[in-house]
């Protein structure tokens, strides 16, 4: 009998996901017929119970959406030192030992996505947004970024945590009022990590020769942020970029692939968003 493995996403809401679009079709890709991929509405008081209930001995790793980036920690016995970076983990691994390990492959995705489009180093960078994904996406500008990166953000509490992991990172990090976010884009990197809708304004005041913008939303697609640096000719990257780097990377640790099937599985994230 085929010993079947098991990986799955977990969030809430969780139905919008296209983690398991994009973990099929690798498996698909590379004929690996035994496994599967599913989706499952866990929020964080229901989270350890879940995790508890699974059978180790089939289940290859977890993808964690929001609101479980940080309420797994406790319910982990090893932490990458990426994770710990940003004290957020989006990838478990059970390993062959019993035990589960928690990583962070938005930090490498981000990293991994630039480098394709060509964005090796920067002078500096700015960040719109102070959320989970901007810790991610702090970590990322501490390998590609040369100089200070600006934080934009509402409020001085989301100012203070900035500064702080920025200090951990060893970013020289400067904060500044989220009502100037159009400045950012007269730099050579900025990253946007908030909600649809939110940088609509920054679009009407576009630098006459924006950077490059990756904007970390995919649906919908493209932002009237990412549409405006884009007519304005900029280099412009989406939440789709994101999503399948750091989904291969997830891949190849669940699966023990050394190289994941990265056009595979954009191919499926492109014809999903498409409604193919």
């Amino acid at each position: 009998m085929t010993t079947v493995h098991r990986a799955a996403v977990l969030g809430s809401p969780i139905a919008h996901s296209l983690s398991p679009t994009l973990h099929r079709a690798g498996y698909a890709a590379l004929g690996l017929d035994a496994w599967r991929y599913d989706r499952f509405e866990v929020d964080e008081a229901g989270l350890p119970g879940f995790v508890a209930g699974l059978d180790r001995a089939e289940w290859a790793g977890l993808s964690l959406t929001m609101p479980l980036k940080r309420a797994i920690l406790p319910l982990l016995d090893a932490v990458t030192d990426t994770a710990r970076s940003v004290d957020a983990v989006n990838t478990v691994v059970f390993t062959p030992e019993g035990g589960l390990r928690g990583d962070n492959t938005d930090v490498p995705g981000l990293v991994n996505a630039l480098r394709e489009r060509g964005v090796e180093r920067v002078a500096e960078a700015a960040v719109l947004g102070a959320g989970a994904t901007a810790s991610s996406a702090l970590a990322a500008l501490a390998v590609v970024c040369e100089g200070p990166v600006t934080v934009y953000v509402r409020s001085a509490e989301r100012a203070a945590e900035m500064r702080e992991l920025g200090e951990r990172l060893g970013l020289e990090l400067r904060v500044a009022a989220w009502e100037r976010g159009a400045e950012a884009l007269a730099g050579p990197l900025t990253v946007s990590t908030t909600p649809v809708g939110a940088t609509d304004a920054f679009a009407e005041e576009l630098p006459a020769a924006p950077g490059a913008l990756f904007d970390v939303l995919y649906h919908p697609w493209p932002t009237a942020l990412a549409a405006a640096v884009a007519r304005a000719g900029a280099p412009v990257l989406g939440g789709l970029d994101l999503l399948v780097h750091q989904a291969v990377l997830q891949f190849e640790q669940f699966t023990g692939v050394a190289s994941g099937p990265l056009a595979a599985m954009r191919a499926a994230g492109e014809a999903a968003l498409a409604g193919e």
